[in-house]
């Protein structure tokens, strides 16, 4: 069970990983603005607060490497919380899409945490 707890933990540092990269380096690409169906102007406007927004992401990713990496428990259940809750807000505020793509993935994982504790 530990090991697909941390497969899970890995996808989603990876998408956090990739949410980075398509927020600060793709953004105003055309790549970045298919994914977002932007047009070049609007990428062009918005490409600063995506990379602040990218930077973010990258934190997430990176506290749950380190959890992982230091055995850190409460450091992995912290940074999945994160997720979470960035998840939930940006499904209210932003689209509802960013609950499934950030904020389940981050839940299954919390929850196999949870599980793989009470085994």
């Amino acid at each position: 069970m530990k090991i697909i707890t941390n497969i899970a933990i890995l996808l989603v540092a990876a998408l956090h990983a990739g949410f980075l990269a398509l927020e600060m380096f793709f953004w105003d690409h055309p790549f970045g603005r298919e994914v977002f169906s932007m047009t070049p102007e609007q990428s062009a406007e918005t490409a600063v607060l995506a990379a602040n927004q990218g930077l973010y992401n990258g934190f997430l990713a990176a506290g749950l490497l380190w959890g992982l990496i230091a055995s850190k428990r409460d450091v992995t259940f912290f940074f999945l919380s994160c997720v979470i809750v960035a998840g939930v807000y940006g499904a209210l505020t932003a689209s509802f899409s960013i609950l499934y793509l950030q904020a389940m993935p981050a839940m299954a994982a919390f929850a196999l945490m949870v599980f793989a504790r009470s085994e």
